[in-house]
């Protein structure tokens, strides 16, 4: 059996996700209680308060995208990227799971370039911010934003984050 039940009680198909069986609700919640960085930051900072910031950061008309540039892990869980590499079933999942993000919301199929450079850079910010060491990452991090963030408990980064995707949409 490859279905998990999600936060509204919905069965959720990890092999075969269809675009009916995504919700925001689910999404926003879910996010709101996975931490970034696998659980190693000093405090805890949530997926949906990231993918808010990234939102915020990237061009208007890739503003939602970078709202769900981080959607699968909604039903997948986060994991960092080193391991993720290492797991070809996790990201074959992870697609399938981001082309039924994508149908459900209008988006285009692929993430855009600056999504993702938005999300590099916001990476080094949480790194200096988070206490992840930075000084350790050598070139592999990217120029932080120019951003500030104070972490939020999961209820409230899950209503900035429904908040953002109602001014979205």
């Amino acid at each position: 059996m490859s279905n998990i039940i999600t936060y509204t009680g919905r069965l959720f198909d990890m092999l075969n996700p269809r675009p009916e069986d995504v919700d925001i609700e689910d999404i926003a919640h879910a996010l709101a209680h996975s931490c970034r960085w696998g659980g190693h930051c000093r405090v805890f900072f949530s997926v949906a308060q990231h993918s808010v910031i990234v939102s915020r950061h990237a061009p208007e008309k890739h503003a939602l995208w970078g709202l769900l540039h981080d959607a699968a892990e909604a039903y997948l869980v986060d994991m960092p990227r080193p391991i993720k590499r290492l797991l070809p079933d996790y990201q074959e999942m992870e697609e399938r799971i981001m082309c039924a993000v994508c149908l459900r919301f209008g988006l285009d199929d692929a993430e855009p370039l600056v999504v993702k450079e938005v999300d590099m850079q916001l990476l080094a910010t949480e790194a200096r911010v988070l206490g992840m060491y930075p000084e350790r990452w050598g070139s592999a991090l990217s120029r932080p934003l120019a951003v500030e963030f104070v972490p939020q408990a999961p209820g409230e980064a899950k209503k900035d984050f429904l908040e953002r995707f109602r001014e979205l949409t």
